[in-house]
């Protein structure tokens, strides 16, 4: 199985990096640093999948949690993903496109203006969180839009790249499936409190456990 694991920094990924390339551990699985933010990742993930034609995809990286029964450092898998900042507040309100009727909420491939993993019920691992996300172009830092955001798509976490992953994917129809471990709360900005360290470790534990899976699946 060829498998394209990405991630927006290198930081994110470091642990794996390191004894990777020291070992080779895995060598069906190649490496995609995409770059901050859904332009970046689309357009390099794109590319590199038109190029090395991955089984799966695997992107892991670190987000922020709407969520505080979510302890910090917990890793969990995103089964759906959308763009949030694409709308518009009106009326007191935040309205997607889907809501204004500028894209049918289910064009492909969205789903009811979700981009909904197919395959992940069938790769995660049992032990990880099934949770909704939203991906940003902006990190959100204002009590304002975190209630929009809550009220309109009761999200557990934030990043700037999952719907990106899902929307490539589902458009190369290419089994993927995203992991993020909880670095922060959304809105705390005070990096003191964040447990970037932990969170990065615990990502890369589970990211190699995923590896050791896919791989025991393809021997058997």
């Amino acid at each position: 199985m060829k498998i394209l694991l990405i991630a927006a920094t290198a930081k994110e990924i470091k642990p794996f990096l390191n004894e990777h390339r020291k070992s080779d551990i895995f060598p069906g699985v190649d490496v995609l640093i995409s770059g901050i933010g859904l332009t970046a990742t689309a357009y390099h993930l794109t590319k590199q999948i038109q190029f090395k034609k991955p089984d799966l995809v695997i992107q892991a990286g670190v987000a922020g949690c709407f969520d505080k029964k979510i302890p910090l450092g917990s890793v969990v898998m995103v089964t759906q993903d959308t763009i949030a900042d694409q709308s518009v507040i009106e009326l007191k309100k935040l309205k997607t496109l889907f809501a204004l009727k500028l894209v049918p909420q289910n064009q492909f491939p969205f789903q009811k203006g979700w981009l909904v993993n197919p395959h992940a019920p069938f790769i995660k691992n049992g032990r990880l969180r099934a949770v909704k996300a939203i991906s940003v172009n902006q990190i959100t830092t204002s009590k304002q839009m975190i209630r929009f955001y809550q009220t309109e798509f009761h999200p557990a976490v934030e990043s700037m790249e999952g719907a990106a992953l899902h929307y490539v994917c589902l458009m190369e129809k290419i089994p993927f499936l995203q992991i993020r471990s909880i670095s922060n709360y959304i809105g705390e900005r005070d990096k003191k409190k964040w447990n970037m360290n932990e969170s990065i470790f615990n990502l890369n534990k589970t990211l190699t456990g995923l590896l050791n899976l896919s791989r025991a699946k393809k021997q058997v």
